[in-house]
């Protein structure tokens, strides 16, 4: 029985360090998540002016569209175009300015005319993205957001245990909160212990989901268990850059689940590489440089390929670029990723479900889940309950905290630990370090500090206490 009663308070207390960790951070990604989770109502109701047209009976050629959008500033270099998923959709043209910013500019297919412009690194859900994935503080942010989503799962499972009856199934207190009894602490307890046991494995859902885009566990994750069969690139001579380094912009242009591909590139039809796709094409095969496929014929390529109506267009950079294909769309069944020469039109690599691994379909349904987009608005629904109960839990942990923390202390709850439980944390610690590396390092440093410094120093002791 002691050595429950010590186990049950070390829970506590690592469920009391776990919180006033990650409380603020789960307030910021629940805020921004909901705003992000209905950016295609947000965008309709903002940017209907920029968004939508009249249809016409024909549309202009992509080039002629391209070419107003860059007329509309001098000097813009253009990356890339996206053709509306709708009739009633404008066409999306993404500009580099002179001055280094990116403007999206919108075009209507139908008459040739710039409705407008949109700053990309200027707007709420751009701001949204970006806090809710690094804080606005780029590759250091991006870090501890990952932190405070690993310390919220043991804040999830260390809840739980807290929160399993010890003297029966009662249903007040347990399943419902009591809100009968004139205690306030009472009510704030069980409000946050019967929302935290209902949203437990939807709060768990997004964390597990989200970690996927972290900087250190992603990129490992991805880079261990994304796979793709060779016969993919057809030879072709890849530049070593991975597909990953078009989401660096502002937009998230790839999948999740094709990012760790190799960048192939273009050559001319000198190269011996690509004799074969001129002979194929009715190039001559000694011609000094093939002659460049333009915008248009990329868009008949794609559309003959199957790719989803609204995917975007990205143009080669230089002369070894390719034109690359893509669709990040609301069904990860049709993502699409195609590498298209420049020059001879062939197809370098070609990326779909159908190529996907395993573990990396469930990653990218997880991932359109999460973003609320595979089932419609009842998906976006669901994951808003996600984002409120996180909200409701860290507002009520927050209270019971501040209403019982001692004055002038911290409040951490007490605990003397015999030796054995102590070294099963350090287990539990090493464990966790092998599947989330970041947590299971800091994890090791919070012990450290926790039973080989603060229970050691009485002062401290007691101002943590």
């Amino acid at each position: 029985m002691a050595g429950g009663h010590y186990f049950y308070r070390a829970v506590w207390r690592w469920h009391f360090y776990a919180g006033l960790f990650v409380v603020p951070f789960m307030l910021m990604l629940a805020i921004t998540g909901i705003i992000y989770l209905f950016k295609p109502q947000l965008d309709a109701w903002m940017y209907r002016d920029l968004l939508f047209v009249t249809p016409g009976p024909v549309a202009l050629a992509a080039e002629s569209q391209l070419d107003t959008a860059r007329g509309s500033h001098a000097g813009a270099t253009p990356l890339s175009l996206t053709a509306g998923a709708a009739a009633d959709r404008s066409t999306q043209v993404n500009l580099v300015l002179a001055d280094g910013r990116e403007m999206a500019v919108f075009v209507d297919p139908y008459i040739g005319r710039v409705l407008g412009e949109r700053n990309e690194r200027r707007n709420l859900q751009y701001y949204a993205l970006k806090l809710h994935g690094e804080l606005l503080l780029g590759t250091v942010g991006d870090w501890i957001v990952e932190l405070a989503a690993c310390w919220a799962l043991v804040l999830l499972v260390t809840g739980v245990y807290l929160w399993w009856p010890r003297d029966g199934l009662r249903l007040w207190g347990v399943w419902l909160p009591r809100l009968s009894r004139h205690s306030s602490r009472i009510f704030w307890r069980d409000l946050h212990s019967v929302t935290g046991i209902y949203s437990s494995v939807l709060v768990a859902f997004l964390l597990i989901t989200g970690l996927p885009w972290a900087i250190f566990w992603g990129t490992s994750f991805a880079q261990v268990w994304n796979r793709y069969p060779p016969y993919m690139y057809n030879g072709a001579p890849q530049s070593g850059i991975r597909t990953g380094r078009l989401n660096e912009g502002v937009g998230k242009v790839v999948p999740w689940a094709a990012e760790q591909l190799p960048m192939p590139e273009s050559m001319p039809a000198s190269s011996s590489v690509h004799h074969n796709h001129d002979a194929a094409s009715g190039h001559a095969e000694d011609s000094a440089v093939a002659p460049h496929v333009n915008l248009d014929e990329v868009l008949t390529i794609a559309r003959h390929a199957g790719a989803p109506a609204g995917f975007t267009v990205t143009l080669p950079p230089d002369a070894k670029g390719v034109y690359t294909v893509s669709a990040v769309v609301d069904d990860p069944r049709d993502e699409t990723v195609i590498h298209i020469d420049q020059y001879s039109g062939a197809i370098l690599a070609d990326a779909r479900w159908r190529d996907y691994g395993l573990v990396a379909k469930a990653v990218s349904m997880g991932i359109d889940i999460h973003e609320g987009k595979f089932f419609g608005l009842a998906n976006q629904l669901v994951m808003l309950l996600g984002c409120l109960a996180v909200i409701v839990m860290s507002v009520s942990g927050t209270v019971m905290w501040w209403r019982r923390r001692p004055e002038g202390r911290l409040g951490a709850p007490a605990i003397g630990v015999p030796l054995r439980l102590w070294k099963g944390a350090v287990a539990i610690a090493i464990l966790m370090g092998l599947l989330l590396p970041l947590m299971g390092l800091s994890l090791l440093v919070v012990l450290t500090l926790d039973y080989a410094v603060i229970a050691r120093i009485p002062g401290l002791r007691a101002t943590v206490g």
